[in-house]
């Protein structure tokens, strides 16, 4: 399933940044010399922030995670009998 919405994430991405850079265009009132270089940017970044959310969004942590990550490591001095005593 997951690989459905990053697949469904990634189309409309691309639908997304170009719109994006067809908008920067018209406002500009000419085509970017560097319109891939520029799309690149646009697509990437976008990528990363929402791949990083819909991760986020599926990650569910199991019990045993959670209980690990709180527990707290003690350490405890070793024990000494009287005969590890130095005359």
């Amino acid at each position: 399933m997951e690989m459905i919405y990053f697949t469904i994430a990634a189309i409309a991405l691309y639908v997304l940044s170009d719109w994006i850079l067809t908008q920067i265009e018209i406002k500009r009132g000419e085509r970017l010399a560097n319109r891939s270089v520029v799309f690149f940017f646009i697509i990437i970044t976008l990528s990363v922030i929402t791949f990083t959310a819909i991760q986020e969004f599926l990650y569910t942590p199991n019990e045993t995670t959670v209980i690990e990550k709180t527990q707290i490591e003690q350490t405890q001095a070793p024990e000494t009998s009287v005969s590890d005593i130095p005359d």
